[in-house]
């Protein structure tokens, strides 16, 4: 493939059926790369198999083709890559970067843990200097943490412009790996898309915070820096954001209502890509595309 091409991606859940937030994002991503005859790849990333399924995943695909977001390519899903984890897992081990955190979550979690702002809690580095007796002493299965630098890290984002995070102050060492073995999402988006060449990376803005901590791992695996685009939250007519486990505005129901250009000509109203609201398919939306139409904060959608 030429090197030039954008690649973007689309990288759903399977854990229920998406929202229109999901839809949403999607839809842009689309938009994004097709504005620009780029390649689309599907991936599920289903992680949590207590919480995911291949019937979700097939109930996916099925509604992104309803709603003519189609995709060039779909890569592996996440549960089936333990063993390409484990190879970066061990690169990380082999640079000197990881060590055995044997914190509970109450302990993480505790008040006199450092904050941010957003209630998350700021990896103190409890563990990262225990002494090998210190460590055999402990009789719960670690998680494994990387280390991080005490730099600051920058991303100049689509939508929301700059953003910049020191990770060592902002998050502190971060989990890779947890207790029971399974990857955690930073890990195993950052190697998912770095070989699935991905060039563009667009989702919700509440992920804007995972972007410095991905460009970290990006650079200690040799994987060159996506674009990132992190769009506003769609949220629910009582302010709150649209939720899976809420089922709001879940496209289950929405197909018995719409048709999908008409659901796709709502979205592009709402994204500024139209004057006014009228049905129009992706295809008939990428004349009008520009990421400097779109609104920055999150907003509230109604139907």
């Amino acid at each position: 493939m030429d090197p030039v091409t954008p690649v973007g991606r689309f990288a759903p859940t399977p854990s229920g059926r998406m929202h229109l937030g999901n839809v949403f994002s999607a839809m842009l991503a689309w938009l994004s790369v097709k504005s620009r005859d780029g390649e689309m790849v599907l991936r599920m990333e289903d992680l949590d198999t207590q919480r995911t399924s291949p019937e979700f995943a097939q109930i996916l695909r099925e509604d992104l083709t309803w709603l003519g977001l189609t995709w060039d390519r779909e890569t592996p899903a996440q549960s089936t890559r333990g063993a390409v984890y484990d190879r970066y897992f061990n690169l990380l081990q082999q640079k000197g970067l990881l060590y055995p955190c044997y914190c509970t979550r109450s302990q993480l979690h505790s008040v006199n843990a450092p904050h941010l702002s957003d209630g998350t809690y700021v990896y103190p580095g409890t563990c990262r200097d225990l002494t090998a007796a210190q460590r055999a002493a402990c009789t719960r299965p670690p998680a494994w943490r990387v280390k991080v630098p005490d730099r600051l890290w920058q991303v100049e984002d689509l939508v929301q412009g700059h953003f910049e995070m020191n990770l060592a102050r902002d998050c502190g060492d971060m989990v890779v790996r947890r207790a029971d073995g399974i990857y955690v999402y930073q890990l195993a988006v950052t190697v998912d898309d770095g070989e699935a060449g991905v060039t563009e990376v667009v989702r919700g803005s509440d992920l804007l915070s995972s972007a410095p901590r991905q460009t970290y791992l990006q650079e200690l695996f040799g994987f060159p820096h996506p674009i990132y685009a992190h769009v506003p939250m769609l949220l629910a007519p009582d302010g709150r954001r649209l939720s899976k486990r809420d089922r709001d505005l879940e496209l289950s129901q929405l197909k018995e209502r719409f048709t999908a250009p008409q659901l796709v000509g709502r979205l592009a109203l709402a994204a500024g890509l139209l004057p006014e609201y009228a049905p129009v398919t992706p295809q008939e939306l990428l004349p009008h595309f520009a990421w400097d139409k779109l609104p920055r904060q999150d907003f509230v959608f109604e139907l």
